[in-house]
C-alpha cells in the first residue's frame, strides 16, 4: 500500500542516524555502507560533539561507540535515556567489545541493541533497518 507521500510522488523522508565514533576509518566506512542503502549519516567524534548535534537534531537512530575520549557510550546512552526527548530513539552500542558483561553492561545503560565490529558491510543495512521497524 502506497503512502500519501509516495501517491504524491514524494519519496518518504531519508532516516537519519548519527553515529559516535572516535575512529575516523570506523566512521567512515559505516557513513559510506548505510548511506549507500539510503540513510542520512551524522558523524560526532565524541560524547560532547554527539551532545551538540542532539541540542538541534533529532536522529531517527543513534549508533554508540562505546570507547570514546571523555564521557563513554553507556555514560552517554544513560545520560540520554534520561532525557524524554530520546526515550523513544533507538540507541545501538557499535563496538569491537564482544563479551556477554559489554551486552549486558550496554543493555543496562539503556542500548536498545547491540551491533559487533568489524562491522558485516553486507548486513548492516538490515541490522539498521530492523531496529528502524521495530522502534518506530
Amino acid at each position: 500500500m502506497e503512502t500519501s507521500s509516495e501517491l504524491a510522488g514524494q519519496q518518504p523522508p531519508k532516516p537519519t542516524i548519527l553515529y559516535i565514533e572516535d575512529n575516523q576509518d570506523n566512521q567512515k566506512l559505516v557513513k559510506r555502507v548505510l548511506e549507500a542503502a539510503g540513510y542520512i549519516v551524522h558523524g560526532a567524534a565524541d560524547s560532547p560533539s554527539g551532545f551538540e548535534y542532539l541540542q538541534s537534531h533529532t536522529p531517527d537512530l543513534i549508533l554508540m561507540d562505546i570507547h570514546l575520549p571523555g564521557m563513554d557510550g553507556y555514560t552517554m546512552t544513560r545520560h540520554l535515556r534520561q532525557l524524554d526527548h530520546f526515550a523513544n530513539i533507538p540507541i545501538v552500542t557499535l563496538t569491537a567489545n564482544v563479551t556477554k558483561e559489554d551486552q549486558d553492561q550496554s543493555q543496562a545503560a539503556g542500548a536498545d541493541g547491540f551491533i559487533h565490529k568489524p562491522i558485516n558491510v553486507d548486513s548492516l543495512p538490515d541490522e539498521i533497518h530492523a531496529y528502524l521497524a521495530i522502534y518506530k
